[in-house]
């Protein structure tokens, strides 16, 4: 019978031959996660024996890592923001550089009065505007989030329901649902009210561009987005100024290399104080932008203001 000590370290090797980043940290989590107990207990114990009935299901698991499952699906959470969200196929995986944004973001409301509107727009499993909500929750803050996937905005209630996060959730392909549409009535959705910050992460990756095979498991709704990964951004900018308040902000996370195009694009489309912050790896990643506390346009007339009609 094999111990603790050995599995850990065969699964460790078996990782690595097959090329998979973090081998280590994989099989510890692997192993933690069959045994239902944390990595430190683990090393305390490393002399002990495995059953049968403890192997069979790690050695799924481990073949599913190796295959390149994504740890996050085979265990079926990820972490984010110091806490536990589910995650699965119905949702891009959130990444490092997401956490940052929620910084960024959180800097922007934070030193502002309670009762705030903050729109998380490509919400996806939520963990973007669940996060925003629950650090911010002394400030009243309204958090609306939208996406087109109805199957990403299942897994986002899930989160919202599991952390007590109060959220409102829309199905939308970018501002679609409060936009006026040639249907009846009793279809149409109230148009929101302005938002004091707009946050989004949306797909940006070009429609050729290789992908691991881990991210490969992401859906391709939530990566891909035209010839060159700006396809979604290019509508969505513009887009975005109806719905901000008067001096509210827009917040993006884009791609390694778009950063300046993005910000060309906000400046194009009536931004003021456009910004381009860097990542921890002094990456341009994430465009920041301001409405103009007048923008030369008949507001009466936009998306926000019009009455579509309840739903």
């Amino acid at each position: 019978m094999k111990t603790i000590g050995e599995v850990l370290q065969g699964g460790i090797d078996y990782l690595e031959k097959r090329g998979v980043e973090g081998a280590r940290s994989s099989m510890q989590a692997l192993m933690a996660h069959v045994l239902e107990v944390n990595r430190t207990w683990i090393y305390l114990h490393m002399a002990d024996p495995m059953t049968e009935e403890q192997l069979a299901p790690l050695r799924e698991l481990l073949r599913s890592r190796g295959q390149g499952t994504p740890l996050q699906h085979l265990l079926g959470e990820v972490e984010f923001y110091r806490r536990s969200f589910r995650s699965d196929a119905r949702a891009l995986i959130p990444r490092p550089e997401t956490e940052e944004l929620v910084e960024l973001a959180l800097r922007e409301v934070k030193g502002a009065g309670g009762g705030l509107r903050v729109l998380d727009m490509g919400c996806g499993s939520g963990v973007i505007g669940i996060t925003l909500a629950l650090e911010l929750h002394a400030l009243k803050l309204e958090v609306v989030m939208a996406d087109i996937s109805p199957v990403a905005l299942d897994l986002a209630l899930e989160n919202a329901t599991s952390l007590g996060a109060k959220v409102k959730l829309f199905r939308s392909d970018l501002f679609s649902a409060w936009q006026p549409a040639e249907q009846a009535e009793d279809t149409r959705i109230i148009p929101p009210a302005p938002f004091d910050l707009i946050v989004a992460n949306l797909p940006y990756v070009p429609t050729n561009e290789k992908l691991s095979a881990e991210v490969q498991h992401d859906p391709a709704t939530a990566l891909f987005a035209g010839d060159d990964g700006l396809e979604l951004i290019r509508r969505f900018v513009p887009q975005a100024m109806s719905y901000l308040a008067p001096g509210g902000r827009l917040l993006l996370e884009v791609g390694h290399d778009q950063g300046e195009r993005v910000q060309r694009l906000m400046e194009e489309s009536g931004y003021e104080e456009v910004a381009l912050l860097k990542d921890l790896n002094g990456i341009a990643r994430f465009p920041m932008g301001r409405r103009p506390a007048a923008v030369e346009e008949n507001l009466s007339s936009s998306p926000v203001d019009e009455d579509a009609g309840n739903k």
